[in-house]
């Protein structure tokens, strides 16, 4: 299924087009995380693609194109093709005087 993007299949086509009949959240979208560019089903919001991290929420900043996403907006932002994230986690330590 590699090469086929959500742009591809869910976008509305006419007669004329061949594209296979692929249910829309089982494809993947490239998303450019940290300056890496990886693959993730299209159906993800930023709440599971935090949890997909296997990151702690409550330990985490997200900046989705350039623009801070608060976190109780997360489980309502979905990702696109083509989004472009900076993730910051959050590690405590240190010593205590």
């Amino acid at each position: 299924m590699s090469g086929f993007y959500s742009s591809d299949l869910c976008a509305p086509r006419g007669p004329s087009l061949s594209l296979p009949s692929v249910p829309c959240d089982n494809l993947l979208v490239k998303l450019q995380i940290n300056g890496e560019s990886r693959d993730f089903t299209s159906s993800l919001t930023l709440a599971a693609l935090v949890d997909q991290l296997g990151m702690k929420s409550d330990r985490v900043a997200i900046e989705l194109n350039r623009e801070i996403v608060p976190r109780d907006s997360w489980t309502v932002t979905n990702l696109s093709e083509g989004d472009r994230l900076e993730i910051v986690h959050f590690v405590g330590g240190g010593t205590s005087h």
